[in-house]
């Protein structure tokens, strides 16, 4: 029998799953700004020295606390520093503590959560109580209390950080790994003779990716804004490296006569937070294995 051609078929293949989210995710076009924004912010931080003549540490002491001016274009703050200068170098501090921590978080939080939904039993138990037991301390005193121990640098602020923010993407993890095993083609891939470990790198891992990965874009932020809180009540970054939060805190004493040294360092962080938050909202969308075709 002869077979007719459809001409409103396209023979070309169809969207992997990653290719249908990318399309997915360009039509939001609040995530496409909110990562264009953060693409911009962070070429500018890398390339600041060649944005302002300024540097971050340059003082001025002809020029204390002078309005913004085409000179100065975001004014200077009580030391003659500019602070647009300042503020496009405190992104590579906030942009940094907000990726290195995260690679931090996937490092513990994503073997320890494996582990407990691929085991499950009295492992899954004994690492679950472990969780349990980091998740009760707060957040910023634990932090604080490990930097204390570690030391006052700006990687040691990103271990801190990063050691207390884990336990979100454990938990994570291990509900999508409990999830993903009691499907078929996991009980195929053990029946075939797979191990565990081949069996979590290749089907469970890769069918996790997608809430993985919209809970890191939205820890991202979290990260940054509390760098910021800490450097807020000076036990951040260490001056005079910059950072949004120290900016506030040092323009906080003078608001009423330099009210830009608060504003501009609060927007950034905002901005920053906002296009952090579409981004994410984006990828959930796109990832969502609910709008799948």
């Amino acid at each position: 029998m002869a077979t007719t051609v459809n001409p409103n078929v396209s023979s070309r293949p169809h969207h992997t799953l990653w290719g249908d989210a990318w399309v997915r995710l360009r039509r939001n076009k609040l995530a496409m700004a909110g990562g264009i924004f953060i693409i911009i912010l962070a070429l500018a931080a890398i390339f600041a020295p060649l944005i302002t003549p300024y540097g971050f540490a340059h003082q001025d002491l002809t020029a204390i606390l002078q309005n913004p001016s085409s000179k100065h274009w975001l004014g200077t703050d009580g030391l003659g520093r500019d602070v647009f200068a300042r503020l496009l170098y405190g992104a590579r501090t906030s942009l940094a503590v907000g990726i290195f921590t995260q690679i931090i978080v996937l490092g513990i939080g994503l073997p320890i959560g494996a582990i407990a939904g691929y085991a499950g039993g009295r492992v899954d138990n004994i690492l679950m109580r472990f969780v349990d037991v980091m998740y009760s301390f707060p957040d910023i005193l634990l932090i604080i209390l490990i930097k204390a121990i570690l030391g006052g640098g700006i990687y040691q602020l990103f271990l801190a950080i990063g050691l207390v923010a884990w336990v979100d993407i454990a938990r994570l993890v291990r509900g999508q790994m409990m999830s993903v095993k009691s499907r078929d083609f996991v009980a195929a891939a053990r029946a075939m003779g797979g191990m565990g470990p081949y069996i979590t790198e290749r089907h469970l891992l890769p069918n996790s990716l997608g809430p993985i990965i919209v809970s890191v874009t939205f820890n991202v932020p979290r990260a940054i804004f509390t760098e910021a809180a800490l450097s807020f009540i000076g036990i951040g970054v260490r001056p005079p490296t910059p950072s949004w939060g120290s900016m506030i805190s040092d323009g906080y004493a003078v608001i009423f006569a330099s009210w830009y040294q608060v504003f501009f360092p609060a927007l950034a962080i905002a901005l920053l937070m906002i296009a952090f938050t579409f981004l994410g909202d984006g990828l959930r969308d796109a990832l969502d294995p609910k709008l799948r075709h």
